[in-house]
This record gives C-alpha cells, sequence and structure tokens, in this order.
C-alpha cells in the first residue's frame, strides 16, 4: 500500500482556494455508489501482463469499504476492463499498437478479451450476487461508448461516487476526472487505490483534489456516509 502525505503547499493551495479542505460533509447512501476500477488478474496477479504489484495491498481496504457501504445501501459496482478482437488486433488498437511492446501485445489483449477469467473481479474481492459488473474498453468509464457506466448512475439516481481501484493514474483517475465533469461528487478513496509507484499515486491524488473531487481515506469516505454523517471530515492529508 502507498504511504504518502500530500504536500503542505498543495494543501494551502487548496484552502486559499476555496477555504477548506474537504469537499464534502454527508452522502445519501441511496444516492451514493463505490466504483472498484479494475481489480482483475491482468492487473493484479502476479506476473501478469500489466501487474500492478501495489493493487495487492489494497484488496482487504476495498472490501471492508465495500462491504461497510453495501450494508448501508450504497451500490457498489465493479468495473473491470475488456477489449474486444478486430480482425488480428482489438477494438483500442490506437493504445495496442503504440503504448505496448510487441513481445506483450498479444498476452494483454488475450487476458482483457472479453470471457476471459481475466477480466472479471480478482478472486481475493468480496463481490455479491446484488452489486454490478460493467465492462469498459478505454480507461476512463465515463467516455462515450466506453461503458454503460453512467447510463447505471443515472438511472438509479446516483449523485455520488466513492472511486477504488488500480491504477490511481491512470482508469481510475481518468474516470475521476469525467465523473467530476459529468456533474457527479467525486471522491478518490487514497488508500483502496493503487499505481505502479508512490509518486504516481500521490502526483494524482493532488491533482485530483485540487480540480476535480475529494481525496479521503475508507475511514474517512465512511464518515460521511449515512443519516448520522452530518459533520465535516477532520484534515487528513496522509494518503
Amino acid at each position: 500500500m502507498h504511504h504518502v502525505v500530500i504536500r503542505q503547499k498543495i494543501i494551502d493551495r487548496v484552502l486559499a482556494r476555496r477555504g477548506r479542505y474537504h469537499l464534502f460533509e454527508w452522502f445519501d447512501a441511496a444516492e451514493t455508489a463505490l466504483v472498484v476500477i479494475d481489480m482483475q488478474p491482468t492487473f493484479v496477479a502476479s506476473d501478469s501482463p500489466a501487474e500492478v504489484p501495489a493493487s495487492r495491498s489494497i484488496v482487504d481496504n476495498i472490501n471492508i469499504l465495500a462491504d461497510s457501504l453495501r450494508a448501508q445501501g450504497v451500490a457498489v459496482i465493479w468495473v473491470t476492463h475488456a477489449n474486444g478482437r478486430v480482425g488480428g488486433g482489438s477494438d483500442w488498437n490506437g493504445f495496442f499498437d503504440h503504448f505496448v511492446d510487441e513481445e506483450v501485445r498479444e498476452k494483454t489483449i488475450e487476458s482483457l478479451a472479453p470471457g476471459s477469467p481475466d477480466a472479471l473481479p480478482w478472486e481475493g474481492l468480496n463481490v455479491h450476487g446484488d452489486d454490478l459488473h460493467i465492462f469498459k474498453n478505454r480507461y476512463s468509464a465515463l467516455i462515450p461508448g466506453s461503458s454503460s457506466l453512467e447510463r447505471v448512475l443515472r438511472a438509479q439516481g446516483i449523485q455520488n461516487i466513492f472511486i477504488a481501484g488500480t491504477k490511481t493514474n491512470v482508469c481510475c483517475e481518468a474516470t475521476g476526472r469525467d465523473a467530476m465533469m459529468l456533474d457527479f461528487n467525486t471522491v478518490m478513496v487514497s488508500d483502496c487505490l493503487a499505481a505502479l509507484s508512490d509518486e504516481e499515486h500521490l502526483a494524482a491524488l493532488e491533482t485530483f483534489i485540487q480540480q476535480f473531487g475529494d481525496v479521503l481515506t475508507y475511514e474517512e469516505a465512511l464518515e460521511l456516509v449515512g443519516p448520522h454523517a452530518n459533520r465535516a471530515v477532520p484534515l487528513s492529508p496522509d494518503v
């Protein structure tokens, strides 16, 4: 798990701009969803084609958060990545042809194929029968054509999104940014996110808290959900 601290100059910048560090004081459980992104074998398993080693260290925290939120009526949505075959390539050749080395390209495409067990949630996650599972085929689950996530959120009256998963600075951040720009109240759950390095993890969170939403630990997030969560969480820049 990443053990990094949002720098004081970032905190000071946020306070100077909006007069408070954290954005939200309360979330109605019925209008809130936990969106867990890309916690699947392709990224979580040891020696997988796109392994993010730190992702294994956040499984327990995600399970605690999901179980606690689910018990309060919060929707839990597992978003995993899958790319279909098109000819000899995939439906995202703009990525695979330019950003993936030839030696690992085929392994990655095979791992992300719809129907592959690698495109399903990691075995250590507590996925319940009432949870939702959505596939996406781009970094952000909320750009047009990537997935059905926005339609599902709107249909359920969801206004607030907690984001967990991997990578912090790629699919999680991309989805979080689009969520804010679609007017969802968005929180990156810092100790339920993983990147390839502490530096990348921290950079994503420092950008996010300044421009796109809030950054909370899972314990802080839980304090804001439910009928008694009517107070602001304390300043806690340890992420």
